[in-house]
C-alpha cells in the first residue's frame, strides 16, 4: 500500500490488485490479447499509401466524407486562414481477435482554428475513469451482460454553423489548383466536433426515456419493471450493462436509428484497457499499453526492480544537471498517468514526477525510468473484480505531512473499495501548507469525504442501494476528535471552511 498511497498504515485486508498471467487465462482471450501486437498501425500518409489494405482504408474514407457532402471545393476567400488535417490510422479488432477491418480517418487540425470566427462553445463531457471501473465491478458483482459499441464515425453526424476552410487532403485530386474545402458538416479535429456529437447524442438518449446521470454526464440509465439497462459513453465508444438481452437489442436499435453503429460483442478493449472475463470475477489491465511504453522508451530489455520509487528518497528541485529533452519528460510522465488507471502502485511515484514538468533534472529522469524497470516485472498487472464481493462501500485516508520538501506542502492520499474490489484512489499535494499532522490530516479526510459523497451521488443514479452505511477510515486520533467536536478549538480555528464538511457528513 506504501507505494500508492503515502504514510497509508491502516490495516487494509483488501488486496489492490492481482497479477494476470497468461497461462491462467482461457485461449481465447489469449489470442485475443496477443493479437493486438502482432499488427503495426502506419504514423504516416507516406507509410500507410505503400499498403494496399490502408489505400482502400483511405479511399472508403474519402468516399463517405464526399457522400454526405462533408465539403466542397472552393477558391480560398481573401483574409481568411485555412487549416490542415492530416491522417489517422487504427486497427479495429474483433472480439476473438481477428482484424475487422483497417481504419483510416481523416482528421482536421483544429488547433489553428481561431475562436469566436470559426467556432465558439466547445467543451463536451466524457465519462470518468472511476466510472467505468465502477460500472465494471457492479457487473461483475451482478453477473450483468457486459457489452461494447462503437458509434461508426461519430464526430461526422454535427452540423456546422461557423465557416471553416481546410486544405485539401492527402488522396484527393482537384480540378482547379488553390483551391480549399469549405467544410458543410462536422469532422473529427475540430474544436466544436465533440459538442456538436455529445448534444446530438444526449438528445437522442433523452428521446427514448434514458435518464442521464448528474453525477457523470456520459451515464444514461433505463430502469423499468422488467429490465435495467447502463449506457456508458467515451466520445464514440459505447459500454452497455445490463441485466436483459432484450434490453440491449432494444438500444442497439435506438442508436442505429440515429447513428451507424458496430456491435463489438462481450467487453474485452476499451480505451486501451484489456478486460478478461471469468466465472470468478473480471480483471482489468494495460498489458499492451504497458508494454507499447516499455518499447517506445528503450526499456524492454532493462534491469528489475521491486519497488517503483526509493522508499529513502524524496524527490525535490534539486541542483543536478537539468534534464536535456524537456518534451520527453512530459509525454512519459504523461503515459505513466494514464497507466495508473489500473495501477495504483505507481500513482504515488508518478504524482511526485509530476511535479517537475517545467523544469525536470536528470534526478527526476533516473526517478521515472525505475518506474519503467519496476513496470517490466509485471506489465500485465492490473486490478481484479470478485463476483462475490459485496455491496458495501469503505474508504481509506491519509496524508504524509510536510512531505514536499520545496514548499512544505503535504501530500494526500484516498482509496475507495466496493466490497474488494478497489474502484477509486488519488495522491494529490494540499494547495496550502499544513501547521500541524493533525490539519494536514483532517484535509485529506475532506478530501476523501468529498469524493466519498460523489461515489455515493453515482450509486444512487444507478439504483444501487448498499447492505450497509459506508465507512471512511483515518489513523490520526488527532484528527477524529476534530471531526466529531463540534467546538473549534485555537488550534482548529484557521482550518478553511470546507474541510468542516467532514463534520457535516459524520
Amino acid at each position: 500500500m506504501s507505494a500508492s498511497f503515502p504514510a497509508l498504515s491502516v490495516n487494509v485486508k483488501y488486496p489492490i490488485s492481482d497479477s494476470l498471467s497468461y497461462t491462467n487465462v482461457s485461449p481465447s482471450h489469449c489470442s485475443y490479447s496477443l493479437s493486438l501486437d502482432s499488427h503495426i498501425e502506419p504514423t504516416t500518409y507516406d507509410e500507410a499509401s505503400k499498403h494496399t489494405c490502408w489505400q482502400q482504408a483511405m479511399q472508403a474514407e474519402l468516399t463517405a466524407l464526399e457522400n454526405t457532402g462533408r465539403w466542397k471545393l472552393v477558391a480560398l476567400p481573401s483574409n481568411i486562414k485555412h487549416i490542415g488535417c492530416r491522417w489517422i490510422y487504427k486497427i479495429k479488432h474483433h472480439a476473438d481477435g481477428t482484424i475487422e477491418r483497417y481504419k483510416a480517418r481523416l482528421v482536421a487540425k483544429g488547433y489553428n482554428q481561431i475562436e469566436g470566427l470559426d467556432y465558439f462553445d466547445t467543451y463536451s463531457p466524457v465519462a470518468k475513469l472511476t466510472t467505468v471501473r465502477t460500472v465494471i465491478a457492479l457487473a461483475s458483482i451482478n453477473n450483468w451482460h457486459i457489452h461494447q459499441l462503437d458509434v461508426n464515425n461519430a464526430f461526422l453526424h454535427g452540423d456546422l454553423q461557423e465557416d471553416v476552410y481546410m486544405v485539401v487532403p492527402q488522396g484527393v485530386i482537384t480540378s482547379k489548383p488553390n483551391q480549399v474545402c469549405k467544410l458543410m458538416k462536422s469532422l473529427y479535429g475540430l474544436k466544436q466536433a465533440s459538442r456538436k456529437w455529445y448534444e446530438k447524442l444526449t438528445s437522442l438518449l433523452l428521446a427514448n426515456q434514458y435518464i442521464q446521470s448528474q453525477s457523470d454526464h456520459f451515464l444514461f440509465i433505463k430502469n423499468t419493471n422488467t429490465s435495467f439497462t447502463v449506457v456508458l459513453l467515451y466520445v464514440d465508444d459505447v459500454i452497455i450493462a445490463r441485466n436483459s438481452m432484450l434490453e440491449f437489442h432494444n438500444i442497439k436499435s435506438i442508436l442505429h436509428s440515429g447513428f451507424k453503429i458496430k456491435d463489438l460483442g462481450q467487453l474485452k478493449y476499451f480505451l486501451g484497457l484489456e478486460v478478461a472475463h471469468s466465472s470468478k470475477g473480471i480483471s482489468l489491465c494495460q498489458r499492451k499499453y504497458c508494454i507499447d511504453l516499455l518499447v517506445d522508451t528503450g526499456h524492454l530489455a532493462s534491469k528489475l526492480v521491486s519497488t517503483p520509487s526509493e522508499p529513502s528518497c524524496k524527490l525535490h528541485q534539486d541542483t543536478s544537471a537539468p534534464y536535456i529533452d524537456v518534451a520527453s519528460y512530459r509525454r512519459l510522465i504523461g503515459r505513466l498517468v494514464y497507466l495508473t488507471n489500473t495501477r495504483p502502485d505507481i500513482t504515488f511515484a508518478t504524482q511526485q514526477l509530476s511535479q517537475f514538468l517545467s523544469s525536470p533534472t536528470e534526478k527526476h529522469f533516473n526517478a521515472a525510468t525505475r518506474i519503467l524497470r519496476y513496470l517490466k516485472k509485471c506489465p500485465g498487472q492490473g486490478l481484479f473484480f470478485r463476483r462475490n464481493s459485496s455491496l458495501c462501500l469503505s474508504g481509506f485516508s491519509d496524508a504524509d505531512w510536510a512531505g514536499c520538501i520545496d514548499f512544505r506542502r503535504s501530500i494526500s492520499g484516498q482509496c475507495f473499495f466496493l466490497g474488494n474490489s478497489l474502484i477509486s484512489w488519488r495522491t494529490k499535494k494540499q494547495l496550502i501548507v499544513s501547521r500541524s499532522s493533525s490539519e494536514a490530516e483532517y484535509k485529506a479526510l475532506g478530501a476523501a469525504t468529498c469524493e466519498l459523497q460523489w461515489l455515493l451521488y453515482l450509486f444512487k443514479d444507478l439504483h444501487i442501494v448498499l447492505i450497509k452505511s459506508p465507512v471512511l477510515y483515518c489513523d490520526n486520533q488527532s484528527t477524529l476528535h476534530i471531526a466529531a467536536n463540534l467546538v473549534f478549538h485555537e488550534r482548529t480555528k484557521h482550518l478553511e471552511i470546507d474541510c468542516h464538511l467532514v463534520r457535516e457528513i459524520l
